[in-house]
């Protein structure tokens, strides 16, 4: 056994009897975050109504949280690791609270758009601080396969269950109960974080913040989420569009030249050069591009097309969030310590690309039992299966001072993957519905007929979108096949960098204490 797992193993402590308890605090939190990038898409139209907010500006309500907490995660991670991460995730709650009850009582535009940006930022403090504190905590490799796939679970269910929690706060409450809800989430998540989570003795960073990597990191992924928000709107031909990515490419090349110089780097580059880890970050990258666009379309098809009603939209989202539950919990968490990750992540990535496949047959008529139901359930168990062992294979073997920017690497990951999706599929989309339109309304004569053909283009430029997503999960899939190696007792030693002995031996992160 090297220096450093002996060192490492004579520090160990027993582990933290209310570990579990934490857990329950921490997964609220991660919840609170999750549902709130849906929740508020629901309430999104009675907002502007009320306030007045231009078609224009409306999009800023999305891009200002999404911008604020994509361009400081990392920043944020790093805050965990040097701050210590129950102090950030108490803050980042109490700060989210905040946030949530100026934009509930918004009484203008400026008040809402400053308010979502500081949730943003909050959550940008919290959520790096929630995954690294399930790091540290949980250091056996059976309580971390259920811990991660609770969290999982959590992570790509969160969103659905916005969407139903948005359809009834608006339907039968107030679009401002979207922004209130947050704060009993927080306060008994910060409550209970406070008075139960007792984090690892020495884990934190003692380093001093790197700040120009702060600024670089910061500038370049809010240029790059914003990016591909505006591609959205103005076209990927716009000017603006085009200086956006520049800048972001010359900016994030700048910020891993100064990572590789310095001596205390925001995000050191072992971090992401670990082919596990970089291959986590990417293939999870891939899979919520096609996840986020399949949101979008689906609440578009069964509102637009079919007819439901929010809530009813929300109820319709219930299998995947099913499949989600299942496929972390049941299938990724009992297995993860049987088989490589990679034997969980591809397959599950098949399988989520599996049920888009049969979405690729929507069609006006199409029965939501009979195509949308097994669909969701192939969506839901693949992505829980693959969404797992992922989570937990990001912060494994990571050294516990890095912990905090190794968990933002896949939030970070997450929300630049949901910001490509949004625009990238939204984009591919309207241009099928552009061109579907163009070619079959001429032979429409009568306005019943126009409406059809209006509809039928909608369906067709969903179906092609979602043929691109399908190709991206199998894309995501080969990733985890090929970069992914962990699992093999050499593999997961080499991946641990600090570890070595036998198979039971490299099973135990050098995150332990």
């Amino acid at each position: 056994m090297s220096e450093t797992a002996q060192a490492a193993a004579g520090t160990a402590q027993a582990p933290d009897s209310n570990r579990w308890k934490a857990l329950t605090f921490i997964a609220l939190a991660q919840l609170m975050v999750v549902l709130d990038a849906t929740i508020v898409n629901i309430a999104l139209p009675s907002a502007q109504q009320d306030l007045g907010i231009s078609d224009g500006n409306r999009q800023w309500v999305i891009t200002a949280y999404a911008l604020a907490f994509g361009g400081l995660l990392l920043f944020g991670g790093r805050i965990a690791d040097i701050w210590g991460r129950k102090r950030t995730f108490v803050t980042g709650l109490i700060g989210f609270a905040g946030a949530s009850a100026l934009g509930g009582a918004a009484t203008n535009e400026a008040m809402l758009l400053g308010s979502r940006a500081l949730q943003g930022a909050f959550g940008a403090l919290l959520a790096p601080a929630a995954l690294s504190l399930l790091a540290v905590m949980f250091t056996d490799s059976k309580e971390r396969a259920k811990a991660f796939g609770i969290y999982g679970a959590i992570a790509g269910g969160g969103g659905a269950v916005g969407l139903i929690l948005g359809g009834f706060l608006t339907e039968y409450l107030d679009w401002r109960w979207t922004f209130f809800v947050n704060i009993p989430f927080a306060v008994v998540a910060a409550a209970g974080a406070y008075f139960v989570i007792r984090e690892p003795s020495g884990s934190r960073n003692r380093s001093p913040l790197d700040i120009p990597g702060v600024v670089l990191s910061t500038l370049g992924l809010v240029s790059l989420v914003y990016g591909f928000t505006r591609a959205e709107s103005e076209g990927w031909g716009d000017s603006m569009t085009i200086g956006l990515f520049v800048a972001s490419a010359v900016l994030l090349a700048a910020f891993v030249l100064v990572e590789s110089k310095v001596k205390a780097p925001l995000l050191p580059l072992r971090v992401i050069t670990e082919r596990n880890r970089g291959g986590v970050y990417l293939s999870l990258g891939l899979a919520i591009i096609a996840m986020f666009g399949l949101f979008l379309f689906l609440t578009y098809y069964l509102q637009i097309v079919k007819g439901y009603s929010p809530v009813k939209t929300g109820f319709a989202f219930l299998p995947m969030i099913a499949g989600m539950i299942t496929g972390s919990t049941q299938i990724g968490a009992r297995l993860m310590n049987r088989l490589p990750a990679r034997l969980l992540m591809g397959p599950g990535f098949l399988v989520a690309a599996a049920g888009m496949l049969l979405l690729t047959q929507m069609e006006i008529g199409s029965s939501y039992a009979a195509l949308l139901l097994p669909a969701m359930l192939l969506l839901g168990l693949g992505m829980g299966t693959a969404f797992m062992p992922a989570m937990s294979l990001a912060t494994l073997g990571v050294e516990p001072r890095d912990s905090g920017v190794a968990s933002a690497m896949v939030n970070t990951s997450q929300q630049v993957g949901g910001a490509i999706g949004t625009a990238l599929l939204n984009t591919i989309a309207a241009s099928a519905t552009t061109a579907y339109v163009k070619d079959h309304i001429a032979g429409a004569t009568t306005q019943p007929q126009q409406q059809l053909v209006q509809l039928q283009a909608q369906v067709h430029g969903y179906t092609n979108a979602i043929w691109f997503a399908v190709g991206i999960l199998v894309v995501a899939a080969g990733i985890a096949f090929t970069f992914i190696n962990a699992g093999s007792p050499d593999a997961t030693a080499a991946a641990a960098g600090s570890l070595e002995g036998t198979e039971d031996d490299v099973k135990v992160p050098v995150i332990a204490h």
